[in-house]
């Protein structure tokens, strides 16, 4: 079979890096939602997070000025909600409000969790040296949180212009790994 030329513009539909998460963040009147894929594993201890928070969205200056948030990790059953975030812009609009999601207190930063997540990373910015010229900052998980009645964790993942992989399937293979 034959290869054929794939568009440099939808190389990012091959690279997937992970689910769509909820980037939550605090600012002088409330609390904002942005809906974010483009993150990776750095570290694993401590955990280190690397993500791209285009200088575009209300977030990033929120988490500029904060230096910290919470990557909340949706599972299927909120996709619509994650997706409205997602299409909404957080200046003028109360996302919590809109979406109807529920913000809960986190123990090391001001962002809140969101209670419908699967899973919750209080983060702090570890490293911004990297931020004025690519948006990448590297963030440090405080505290984690899952919830522990999910027992089939089915995340969303972006594949571009409205479309969605779904995770959850696991298979077992030997490793090496602890």
């Amino acid at each position: 079979m034959a290869k054929k030329s794939f568009p440099l513009s939808k190389v990012y539909t091959l690279l997937e890096p992970g689910p769509v998460v909820l980037v939550t963040t605090v600012g002088k009147t409330r609390p904002n939602i942005m809906a974010m894929s483009w993150h990776t594993m750095l570290e694993f201890e401590p955990p280190l997070v690397g993500c791209v928070i285009s200088n575009r969205n209300h977030s990033f200056d929120l988490l500029q000025a904060t230096g910290e948030c919470v990557i909340n990790i949706p599972t299927v059953d909120i996709a619509e909600k994650v997706v409205g975030c997602g299409n909404t812009s957080g200046t003028d609009t109360d996302k919590f409000n809109k979406f109807g999601l529920t913000p809960k207190p986190a123990t090391h930063v001001g962002a809140p969790l969101i209670e419908e997540c699967y899973a919750n990373l209080e983060c702090r910015v570890a490293d911004s040296s990297m931020v004025d010229l690519y948006c990448f900052f590297i963030l440090e998980v405080l505290k984690a949180w899952i919830d522990p009645t999910v027992k089939e964790v089915r995340t969303i993942h972006h594949r571009g212009h409205g479309r969605f992989m779904i995770a959850g399937e696991e298979i077992a293979l030997k490793s090496k790994m602890k």
